[in-house]
């Protein structure tokens, strides 16, 4: 383990900077931040574009899915080659997977070839590479898990935990207000052109990263192994616990998914306005990571993830219920909030409990929970939307994640107490 760059490595650990003095977790922040920001990009101009072409709200639906079922079907798999590689050469390999995926979405989408194919082969084309951007998720997610803690002390894990989902949350910020104004006064070609600079971009931090040797050889099949990792989940409650909330409640609440709706047949305003709505939830999300990596959430971090979970249902119901678009900035505002609070919980908890030669595979189990949970999620929303029409369904979206909240208290009530050095070792 490298030293921070200053001279103050026992540095107390209160330190709310204590992460940002290695200099590969610096590294490790640029290519979360900018593939984070190129990703947030494509995901608001590719909602807009194909509701615009479909005019349904489920075909929003379809794009959650379509990347949400190669996401979870790799999943365990991804995590046991995450265990057993190395990973800053997987990661580079997922990257260049990425931008071939964009490459293709930014060629599809030009104008001049658009004319020259059908509607319906455009969108196929582009819910193909979904797909395959959901197969590259599937190995991203234990290959960053198990590189962050092999970069940074396990002593300040909440404290990189909260500068990792503050750099992912101030992408996420300008990712869609970037996207959105871009897209409105350049077109969709010109995004495209630098989402894919900045995808060049997170690929070239990774030649800061420092190689190291897997820290898990594998003596068994790979069933075996995988089966290892799921049985050490189910046997730690808070994990379990907090793994499965997050799956239900963001699968009920998933109605973000539908603020290209809202903002094109509810509130009735253009690109601009749908770019600050996609921002809303993020910059609520990064002033609160910034309290937060001063002000840890992690005293008593299963009353704190019920009580923000609660507060993420309430947003999502006063976000349906809102007719003024100033409203819906405020309650989108509370949703990154609150859901800031629960990832950094979250996160903090798995890093805390998961052996270093099982990250990956640990991983790969909590991705199959939460990792697609919100393109699920979006599909739930563009179904109810469907079927319920899109006020109703949002309001049942934060109804449900209420009262999975209140069912998963009363399972729960002996986690509540509990204070960070209870967690260290699982049950």
């Amino acid at each position: 383990m490298e030293n921070p760059d200053s001279d103050n490595s026992g540095q107390s650990k209160k330190d709310p900077y204590a992460a940002l003095r290695f200099a590969e977790f610096r590294s490790f922040l640029g290519i979360r931040f900018f593939l984070t920001f190129a990703y947030q990009i494509q995901a608001v101009i590719v909602g807009w574009y194909i509701y615009q072409l479909t005019k349904d709200p489920f075909s929003l639906g379809l794009i959650g899915l379509a990347e949400a079922i190669p996401a979870l079907g790799i999943a365990l798999y991804g995590g046991y080659v995450a265990d057993k590689s190395e990973k800053t050469i997987l990661l580079k390999l997922i990257l260049a997977w990425m931008f071939v995926c964009s490459l293709v979405l930014f060629l599809i989408t030009l104008p001049s070839l658009a004319e020259n194919v059908t509607q319906t082969t455009i969108i196929w084309v582009i819910y193909s590479m979904i797909f395959f951007i959901g197969i590259a998720r599937g190995f991203m997610g234990p290959t960053v898990f198990s590189l962050m803690a092999q970069i940074i002390p396990r002593e300040h894990y909440p404290n990189s935990s909260t500068w990792n989902s503050a750099g992912w949350q101030v992408a996420s910020i300008a990712g869609p207000a970037f996207g959105g104004l871009v897209y409105a006064y350049q077109g969709i070609s010109v995004t495209f052109f630098l989402i894919l600079v900045f995808l060049i971009i997170s690929f070239a931090c990774t030649f800061f990263l420092k190689k190291r040797p897997p820290q898990f050889v594998p003596k068994e099949s790979i069933y075996e192994s995988l089966s290892e990792g799921i049985r050490f989940v189910f046997r730690s409650r808070m994990m379990l616990g907090a793994m499965s909330l997050d799956l239900f409640s963001v699968f009920f609440g998933g109605a973000v998914a539908l603020i290209p709706v809202v903002a094109s047949e509810v509130l009735h305003v253009g690109a601009e306005q749908f770019g600050m709505m996609r921002a809303a939830p993020a910059i609520g999300a990064v002033l609160t990571m910034l309290i937060m990596a001063r002000h840890s959430p992690m005293g008593k971090p299963w009353r704190n993830l019920l009580l923000a979970v609660t507060g993420f249902g309430l947003s999502i119901i006063g976000y349906g219920l809102s007719t003024s678009f100033y409203l819906t900035l405020v309650f989108l505002f509370l949703e990154g909030v609150f859901d800031s609070v629960s990832v950094v919980i979250r996160s903090t908890i798995m890093q805390l409990l998961t052996p270093d030669d099982m990250r990956g595979r640990v991983s790969a189990v909590n991705s199959m929970f939460i990792g697609s949970s919100n393109e699920i999620g979006a599909f739930e929303s563009g179904l109810t939307a469907r079927l319920m029409g899109t006020v109703p369904a949002i309001l049942f979206g934060g109804s449900m994640t209420l009262i999975i909240v209140s069912l998963t208290y009363l399972k729960t009530k002996k986690l509540v107490p509990l204070g960070l050095k209870e967690i260290h070792t699982p049950e």
